[in-house]
């Protein structure tokens, strides 16, 4: 692990409301840390000893439940904060962090957190209220999944992705990570069948482009409208 640039991670909403004398002390714990595409930066289970906030790339967290089955309960973009099971009281990491393309992160050791919270107690309100963003998306998903036809599902999903990480480009807005068609599966509780057909006759409509690990909205607007379509008012839902 290599030491931290201040200029490049100030502007992180981690750092909002600490002088430069309160920011430097934070970051003196901390240790910038290189993850290629496809590496663990923790794994589900294995004690939490430290905590993260991502600088560069996207981190895919995702659980196995105990049938063995995967799902991805989030992608985290620069900026965000992930692993911290200190500050909600769990021991070991609840899921695995992936790195889904190279990747930096800084790390702090989790024995610090305690110390730092009760020096700076910013830390820990900027810190819950990214758990707490999390949670209310833990819950609208827990919705969707309980009310919705999946063909709504994976437009949420797709639409929650572009919002996140997503870029302009010329035939739309690109997700702007690699993500495959078991990742969409995963994320929304259905099968790798089911999304691909989905995506096959998103694609013959015109409202995506999706290729090995790519996925374009060509029209955001009318797949947020599918999204929001109650079943019945339009074409048939596809089935899970």
């Amino acid at each position: 692990m290599a030491t931290v640039d201040p200029s490049l991670v100030a502007h992180l909403p981690l750092f909002a409301g600490f002088s430069a004398d309160e920011f430097g002390e934070i970051l003196r714990e901390a240790r910038s840390a290189r993850f290629a595409k496809n590496n663990a930066v923790f794994q589900q289970g294995e004690e939490a000893h430290s905590f993260y906030v991502l600088q560069h790339g996207h981190v895919r967290a995702s659980k196995t439940t105990p049938t063995g089955e995967q799902v991805v309960v989030r992608y985290v973009a620069s900026g965000e904060t992930f692993g911290v099971a200190m500050a909600i009281g769990l021991q070991r990491y609840p899921a695995t962090a992936t790195a889904v393309d190279d990747s930096v992160v800084l790390a702090w050791p989790s024995a610090s957190w305690p110390r730092l919270v009760e020096k700076f107690p910013a830390l820990a309100t900027n810190t819950l209220q990214t758990v707490g963003s999390l949670l209310q998306e833990t819950h609208t998903r827990v919705v969707e999944m309980s009310t919705q036809q999946v063909e709504q599902r994976v437009a949420h999903a797709l639409l929650r992705l572009a919002k996140q990480s997503g870029r302009k480009v010329e035939h739309g807005v690109e997700i702007d990570f690699p993500i495959s068609r078991q990742d969409v599966a995963q994320m929304t509780g259905t099968t790798l069948h089911t999304v691909s057909r989905i995506l096959s006759g998103w694609e013959q409509r015109g409202l995506v482009e999706s290729g090995r690990q790519r996925i374009v909205l060509r029209e955001p607007h009318k797949l947020f409208v599918l999204a929001e379509t109650v079943p019945g008012d339009s074409e048939p839902p596809v089935k899970p």
